[in-house]
Parts: C-alpha cells; sequence; structure tokens
C-alpha cells in the first residue's frame, strides 16, 4: 500500500482525501468488483495522495445495468422537465457550497493553482449545471406542414438517446465532467461516466453530490480506473446507446472503431493546434498579454491553446520579445502556494512528453526564445516556453504539445486568404484567435478559419451558452449551448391522418 502524502496547505479538502473513496454505481458507493485500487499522485511532488477504485469491465456492466434500468423502467422519465431543473440546479447548489473543497481537489490533483480552480473551473461547472437546469423545460420539436394531397397533423418531438456512456479527460477533471453530466441529465437520458485516471478526486467526490442532490439510483454513475479496460469497455458496450469523449485525437478514434458494435452515436471534443493572428494594426499590448494567455492558460494543457502564434513581420519581433517577457516573469510553483501562476504538468508521462517536443524543436532548428528547461527537481514542472524559427515541416508545429510551449512564425502577407490558409495548415480546426483593430479585417478572417471557435481580440474566453468544439479531426459535435442538445437526443416525426 502507497504512503498517502497530503499537503499541509490543505484547509478544505483533507477530509475527502483521508477516507475511502468509492465509485457511485446504482445509487451506492461502492470499490471494484476486482477488489484493485490504482494511486493518484499530486503532480508537484510525485507523492501519492489517495488510493481510488481500479473499476474495469466488471464495474461497467453493473453500472450501464443500473443506468439501463433507470432508463428503460421509467425512473428517471418519471422524472418530469422542471423537476429534473431543480435537481440539477439543487447540484449546482452543492457544488457552490463546496467549492473550496472542489478547488482544493483540483489542484492537488491536476497541479492547477487553487487560485485559479477557485475563480475559473469551479464557478464556470456551477454555471453548467444552472444553464442547462433551464434547458430541461426547453427541448421541444416543431409542427410541419405537408404539401401532399390530404390532411395530416405532423410534428416532431426531441427525446433522450438513451443510455450515455462519457469518457473525461485530466485537464479540467471537474468542469469536463460538468459539461457532459448537465446537458445529458436535462435531456433525460442516464450516465455513465468514467473520469480520466490521473485525475479521479473531484469526480468521487461529485459522485457524493449526486447522492446529496437525491438523483435516483442508476441515474448519474461514476467509475474511476483506466482507459485500456474501464474506458474501453464503455465505448464498446452493446447498452449504451451514446458514447461522448473528450481527449486526444488517437483515442477519438479508437473510441469510433470500438462504437461500431452496436452503431451507437458517438460525439468527440478532440485535439487542437490552435493559431493566434497578430495583425500590424492590432493593439499590441493587448495582443502579447493575450498571445500569452492563450498558451501559458492551464499550463498549455488546454485543446485550444493558442500554441501557433503568427505575427506580422512589422511587429514579430516586439510580439515574441513581449510573449517571452511574461513568460520569463510567470511563478511556476505547487498549485496549493498562493503565490503560483503556473502549476506543473499533470503527470510524469506528460512531462516526458512536452519536454521531448522542446528537444525535438531544436534538432530541428527552432531556437529558444525562453524556457525550454525543467523547473526544479521535484514534480513535473516544466518553464513557460517560447519557440522561434519554427517552420511547418516541423513536429512542434504539426503536433498537439498539450503543454506550455509556444512555437512563433513571421508572415509578411496582407491578403486575408494568405493568412488564413497558413492558419488552416493543420489536421486540427477547434478554434484561432485574431488580433486586429479593424472589426471588418476581423471578420472576414474568421470567415474564412475553419475552426469551431474563432475569437477576435481575446482568447479562452468560455460561457455555458456558447456551442464549443471542432472542424476536422478536433472532433464531432459541439458541447455547451442549445447545440448541444444534438449531441443527447433523438428527433422522432409523428404524422397523424385527419
Amino acid at each position: 500500500m502507497d504512503t498517502i502524502a497530503l499537503d499541509s496547505r490543505l484547509r478544505h479538502a483533507g477530509g475527502f482525501l483521508g477516507r475511502r473513496s468509492g465509485m457511485l454505481i446504482d445509487g451506492k458507493l461502492v470499490q471494484a468488483v476486482s477488489g484493485k485500487t490504482f494511486p493518484v499522485y499530486n503532480p508537484a511532488t510525485g507523492t501519492v495522495i489517495a488510493n481510488v477504485p481500479e473499476g474495469d469491465k466488471a464495474d461497467v456492466d453493473l453500472a450501464v445495468a443500473a443506468a439501463r434500468r433507470a432508463f428503460d423502467d421509467g425512473v428517471w422519465a418519471k422524472v418530469g422537465p422542471s423537476a429534473r431543473g431543480k435537481m440539477l440546479w439543487k447540484l449546482a447548489d452543492l457544488i457552490e457550497r463546496d467549492l473550496e473543497e472542489l478547488a482544493e481537489l483540483e489542484s492537488i490533483d491536476n497541479g492547477k493553482p487553487y487560485a485559479v480552480a477557485k475563480v475559473a473551473d469551479l464557478p464556470l461547472a456551477v454555471d453548467m449545471f444552472r444553464y442547462m437546469a433551464g434547458w430541461a423545460t426547453k427541448i421541444t420539436g416543431s409542427t410541419l406542414p405537408l404539401s401532399l394531397p390530404g390532411e395530416y397533423l405532423s410534428y416532431t418531438v426531441r427525446e433522450p438517446v438513451g443510455v450515455v456512456g462519457q469518457i473525461i479527460p485530466w485537464n479540467f477533471p471537474l468542469l469536463m465532467a460538468c459539461w457532459k453530466l448537465a446537458p445529458a441529465l436535462a435531456a433525460g437520458c442516464t450516465v455513465v461516466l468514467k473520469a480520466a485516471e490521473q485525475t479521479p478526486m473531484s469526480a468521487l467526490r461529485l459522485g457524493e453530490l449526486f447522492q446529496e442532490a437525491g438523483f435516483p439510483p442508476g441515474v448519474v454513475n461514476i467509475l474511476t480506473g483506466f482507459g485500456e479496460t474501464a474506458g474501453a469497455a464503455i465505448a464498446a458496450h452493446p447498452d449504451v446507446d451514446k458514447v461522448a469523449f473528450t481527449g486526444s485525437t488517437e483515442v477519438g478514434k479508437l473510441i469510433v472503431q470500438a462504437a461500431a458494435g452496436n452503431l451507437k452515436k458517438v460525439s468527440l471534443e478532440l485535439g487542437g493546434k490552435s493559431p493566434a493572428i497578430i495583425l500590424p494594426d492590432a493593439d499590441l499590448d493587448l495582443a502579447i498579454s493575450g498571445a500569452a494567455n492563450a498558451i501559458f492558460f492551464n499550463h498549455g494543457q488546454c485543446c485550444c491553446a493558442g500554441s501557433r502564434l503568427y505575427a506580422h513581420k512589422s511587429v514579430y519581433d516586439k510580439v515574441v520579445s513581449g510573449v517571452a517577457d511574461i513568460a520569463s516573469k510567470i511563478k511556476v510553483g505547487p498549485g496549493l502556494d498562493p503565490s503560483t501562476e503556473m502549476g506543473p504538468l499533470v503527470s510524469d508521462e506528460q512531462f516526458s512528453r512536452v519536454t521531448s517536443y522542446i528537444e525535438d524543436g531544436r534538432r530541428s532548428g527552432a531556437h529558444v526564445a525562453v524556457g525550454g528547461n525543467r523547473v526544479g527537481n521535484l514534480g513535473y514542472f516544466v518553464a513557460p516556453t517560447v519557440l522561434e524559427k519554427t517552420t511547418p515541416d516541423m513536429k512542434v508545429i504539426r503536433e498537439e504539445i498539450f503543454g506550455p510551449v509556444v512555437c512563433a512564425t513571421p508572415f509578411d502577407d496582407n491578403d486575408l486568404d494568405a493568412i488564413a490558409k497558413r492558419a488552416n495548415d493543420t489536421i486540427y480546426g477547434l478554434a484561432a484567435s485574431v488580433w486586429t483593430a479593424n472589426g471588418g479585417t476581423a471578420h472576414k478572417l474568421a470567415s474564412r478559419i475553419r475552426s469551431g471557435t474563432v475569437w477576435i481580440n481575446c482568447h479562452n474566453v468560455f460561457d455555458a451558452s456558447l456551442p464549443f468544439g471542432g472542424y476536422k479531426q478536433s472532433g464531432w459535435g459541439r458541447e455547451m449551448g442549445a447545440e448541444v442538445f444534438h449531441n443527447y437526443t433523438e428527433v422522432k416525426a409523428v404524422t397523424a391522418a385527419l
């Protein structure tokens, strides 16, 4: 048994970390059928903070059976839309009540600064449940005028898709769970959710809050385990009607293959290599700070991070110098340290991935303007890094690094089609930002960029009402907003001869 090491700076989450937490299956907190557990690490120190159940196929079978009963036997269907909305709102109240505890769990589990989790991740999670609570009573169909001879009444209804398997990533553990759970439950689906093995703690605590909020048994099931076992079992399960996945494009393709058995519906929010484009007329102070935030927010572990920085040659040197200066001043440290601005990467594996990309960039001819090194000898810290002299054929430009590494490239075109061609030169299409003082230019360029989100004079702006998802290999479908209900409902057409 690993020794549990709790940070002395914990003020709210120590009690939860100190007890044996369980997975939520059929309304009960349980251990894995196998009895196995696995350790969870604090990425700031590499020490074990908890041991959690190692769920696998047997546990998935139990969870799916519970979700199937709750859906098919009408337990959840008999809870009307208004009552569903009230339950979602109550859960939001409970998350808000325990905001400090959950923020600490995110910090010690994922590595992100506690202050950031407290003012960003948690409020957005609360807002997601409240926003979707309002939608529970507003998922409607329409009446349709038919053109064929005769008299008919035709209408459509939107019905819940059924049992939904959800697999979430480690970069925003609680927020991603809320992005998935809230709309699925508002639509009337039942859910089996698997937390990322690197960051399961806030999901397990969320399971306790679902119990407290009074959700019927089987409606929400939350598992911990590994992607190769529990995740694969969810994706392939014949009684799962739909799978929603957020993670890498490589794993997303495996999800699609696994889902083919019963042709379950699939939505995917995958990788990105998002461009931040700074035009010569941009407010440079705004653009420089915005470009830095675009890549260094959440340690660069963000699917829409502005990891490709394109600046017009007339402002390129000033932009790179400014971003590098910001990077050099970012305070890197443990997430629970109040002075920390950037925490560690989530795991040793991610640390090795990011540092190997930096070294590959060096070997390929990129110049490290700032950073490029490990910070300290403990934990998984990488200095915020700016790479210059990057070219379109380099791996650091072509592939998603998922760390605090930005690749800067000048351009000398004033033609918007040429600029957009650079931005679109990627297999991904998740997000982009455009920095300019000319509103017309901004919107013209936004129309040419093939991505699910284009920010103008901002980056990393999220709201429960904004649909989020990608073009090309950045995924299928959209999270949030009204668009998300296409993921969790089926449309039925009803026609009656009069």
